[in-house]
């Protein structure tokens, strides 16, 4: 059986890849791309970083996109948004799909997850539906219902990266830290007696060479 993935979903009949799964200051709405409408190589790249351990181990796939490049170049989050394959639409219209037997609203999704912060109910709910890998779609969404004209705005995209930006600030410091304690801990284990023991012998050799050659120009 394949395994469930994260940020797999469709917007109607169409399959989508959820990016964000709630715009900032828009929590209703959210951000995913059609992988049909990419270049086979690009469409290929993006599945790739999709069912990556990466990206299923990460809250949002911005995140890893964020870190990977298009084999053409350019970083991947800021690609599909500078070439407008990335599109803000209602997040009652998305159902994830991890598997093919299962399916569940990404706006219900998302609103458990805010909870889960606040309460065990919600926490115990979500695992349950984990349990049964959640539940067939109550309502089909028909294509004549979607709106897939929602370009995602520089004002959004800007408030995203300003996001993405202090996740990694964080993350950035976190490994200074750890570089300072690491560094710390080699110099305990290899103290600087055998350096200073080292520099001491060559003095001497220096000392003796110099001795040496005094005594011949006399």
């Amino acid at each position: 059986m394949a395994k469930p993935l994260k940020f797999i979903g469709r917007h109607g009949e169409r399959k989508c890849v959820v990016v964000y799964r709630e715009v900032p200051t828009q929590e209703h709405m959210c951000l995913v791309v059609y992988p049909d409408r990419l270049n086979i190589s690009m469409h290929d790249a993006l599945m790739k970083v999709v069912e990556s351990d990466e990206a299923q181990t990460s809250q949002s796939l911005s995140d890893a996109l964020h870190r990977n490049i298009f084999p053409e170049g350019g970083n991947m989050l800021g690609e599909l948004h500078r070439q407008g394959y990335l599109k803000k639409v209602e997040a009652r219209q998305v159902y994830m799909t991890p598997n093919p037997k299962s399916s569940m609203n990404l706006a219900e999704m998302n609103e458990m997850i805010n909870a889960m912060n606040s309460g065990e109910e919600a926490k115990k709910k979500m695992q349950k539906l984990d349990a049964n890998r959640g539940f067939q779609d109550p309502i089909k969404t028909t294509s004549t219902d979607i709106n897939t004209d929602g370009a995602l705005s520089d004002a959004d995209i800007a408030n995203s990266n300003l996001q993405q930006a202090k996740q990694m600030e964080a993350e950035a410091k976190q490994l200074v830290a750890e570089a300072k304690r690491l560094k710390a801990e080699a110099e305990k284990l290899n103290p600087t007696k055998t350096t200073k023991a080292v520099t001491k012998k060559t003095t001497v050799k220096k000392t003796t060479a110099k001795k040496t050659k005094a005594k011949v120009k006399v």
